[in-house]
């Protein structure tokens, strides 16, 4: 990595190569975000660590691109906050501390960013990251951070020359980033190193290219979608049925009931970014036709509700399986979306209440949960696309509530959620750290209505803990975790602190994971099933398991989640 070319060496930091460096960075990274998603540990459908921080790079693209006056301290103000807002997943969350702490340093020196300027900002990049994380943890894209802070304060005072300082700080990086499974036994068994330190290193890469005087892509703040062929499905020859990792191909036409404006266009192809890829959106008057491949074409067809009528609706399963179930799930999603319409919360003019809620949750039946039980706004979202911290401080502007419990309801939601609570200032926010919807539901029925702030925290934090929870999915790709061995389609069980059961039946995956979870002290066992799931089968299994567990009260509720097939609840 280092510069071995007789380029002239540089030794100071413009605005304008900040600028080319930032953008071919983002584009790097998009490029091989497919490739850093399948570092992923656990093989679960869900939002990768290479998706959430395209996404969240792309987001202060956008806000660089805006900047008009190109000066140092305006550009990093975009990259800082255009990140901050835009941050989804635990690895974009932490990606824009790495951003705001690298953009106040050289802030500060913006007259003069040379090798020791950048070398501090290396520093206090990492310094913000690790006191964002409660529980940081080594063997991450925190430890890869700081390898590359460690190596940049040593390289400090020894050379002048930015490219440089910059390959051998890269090249340190790259050793850190291989050795990440020796700090954490779950990599070391799975045979990947960490993905968040890998995306890292693709940012730097992209503009460590630039410093080089390469000419590289630069990224507008869209994710780039392939090409689509003209055959029925998108598929192109070279592609392989199980390398498809999204399954469906879903196209549509929109007959807009109103101006289907620039801004519409732009937040309906984010919303698809989060589900799939080939995507395409094409906007002529009232009329928008539609591709994407994705694993949920339910959630694309329930968004396109919202701007209008649907046509020419036709889904193909690339995968050449269970063809007939989901496009009767997306029809049953899209008329659960219409109905769920009425209902979507508004700014209320009402005046301000004492204490009012948001939970995260994806799934039309779980929504009315939440809000049967008193949630002001379900924020759409969860395993499968995580909400970024601007969805969740524009859910906190729509809560008219002097005090918002926020339950991400997802371990990988609670930084974005935090870091909505630190950017908001005329609402106290209280993050309730619910992992799973169940943990969210036994929350928010611990509330005490004419509790104190204090209390009611205490309250639901407490409450949680007596709930445990179980999901049940697919695999999509061969890894071992936890010595157990797991093949691409197998059925997973996975529980609060693991995996606890693979297997090739979703009944048995649940019934395994009942075995675990079940104990002395359970009395209630529910069950919340979703999209993929049929009403008889759902009854089917909720009266086996009334047969095993007869001194238990067993409940079943429809959930309407994608991905996954039941959330278990035992209490």
């Amino acid at each position: 990595m280092i510069k071995e070319d007789s380029q002239v060496a540089i030794s100071k930091l413009d605005a304008s190569m900040l600028k080319k460096a930032f953008l071919a960075g983002a584009a790097r990274l998009e490029s091989q975000k497919e490739r850093i998603n399948e570092l992923n540990v656990f093989p679960v459908p869900d939002g990768d660590t290479g998706t959430n921080m395209t996404l969240t790079a792309m987001s202060a693209v956008k806000a660089v691109n805006a900047v008009e006056d190109l000066t140092i301290e305006n550009l990093a103000k975009a990259m800082s906050s255009g990140s901050l807002r835009g941050a989804r997943g635990n690895s974009g969350v932490i990606l824009s501390q790495l951003l705001r702490g690298f953009c106040k340093e050289i802030t500060a020196h913006a007259d003069n960013v040379t090798v020791s300027v950048l070398a501090s900002a290396f520093n206090k990049a990492a310094e913000t990251a690790y006191k964002a994380v409660m529980k940081p943890k080594e063997g991450t894209i925190l430890t890869v951070a700081k390898g590359g802070a460690d190596k940049a304060a040593e390289l400090d005072g020894t050379t002048n020359d930015i490219a440089k300082f910059a390959g051998e700080v890269i090249a340190h990086m790259e050793k850190v980033l291989d050795s990440t499974p020796e700090m954490l036994p779950v990599l070391k068994e799975a045979g990947v190193v960490d993905s968040g330190g890998a995306g890292l290193l693709e940012v730097l890469k992209g503009a460590y290219d630039v410093l080089l005087g390469k000419i590289v892509p630069l990224a507008d703040g869209n994710i780039n979608t392939p090409a689509v062929s003209s055959g029925k499905s998108g598929i192109t020859d070279d592609i392989e049925t199980a390398d498809i990792k999204f399954g469906y191909c879903t196209e549509f036409i929109i007959m807009s009931e109103k101006e289907f404006t620039e801004k519409d266009e732009t937040d309906f192809k984010q919303y698809l970014e989060g589900l799939g890829d080939c995507i395409v959106v094409v906007a002529d008057d009232d009329v928008v036709k539609v591709h994407v491949h994705t694993n949920d074409p339910g959630l694309a067809i329930q968004k396109a509700l919202t701007y209008g009528q649907l046509t020419s609706m036709k889904i193909d399963n690339m995968r050449e399986e269970h063809h007939e179930r989901v496009i009767e799930n997306a029809t049953q999603k899209a008329r659960e979306q219409k109905e769920a319409e009425k209902n979507t919360p508004q700014v209320s003019n009402e005046p301000r209440k004492k204490d009012g809620f948001i939970a995260v949750s994806a799934g039309a039946g779980l929504s009315e949960i939440f809000k049967g039980l008193g949630v002001d706004f379900v924020l759409e979202g969860g395993q499968t696309m995580n909400p970024s911290t601007d969805d969740i401080l524009n859910a906190i502007d729509k809560v008219n509530a002097d005090n918002i419990f926020i339950l991400p309801n997802n371990k990988n939601i609670i930084l974005a959620a935090n870091q909505a609570k630190e950017l908001t200032e005329d609402k106290n926010v209280i993050v309730i750290p619910s992992k799973t919807v169940p943990q969210g539901i036994s929350a928010v029925i611990n509330y005490i209505h004419d509790g104190d702030v204090a209390d009611n925290t205490d309250k639901m934090t407490e409450g949680m803990k007596y709930t445990k929870s179980g999901e049940v999915t697919y695999a999509v790709r061969d890894t071992v975790i936890d010595g157990k061995n797991i093949s691409q389609g197998n059925i997973m069980g996975i529980g609060d602190a693991g995996i606890i059961s693979v297997c090739d039946s979703v009944d048995r995956a649940v019934l395994e994971m009942l075995e675990d979870l079940v104990d002395d002290k359970t009395g209630i066992i529910t069950l919340y099933y979703g999209a993929d799931v049929g009403e008889n089968d759902a009854n089917a299994l909720s009266k086996k398991i009334s047969e095993v567990y007869q001194d238990l009260d067993v409940e079943l509720q429809f959930g309407g989640q994608p991905v996954y097939y039941y959330l278990l609840s035992v209490e």
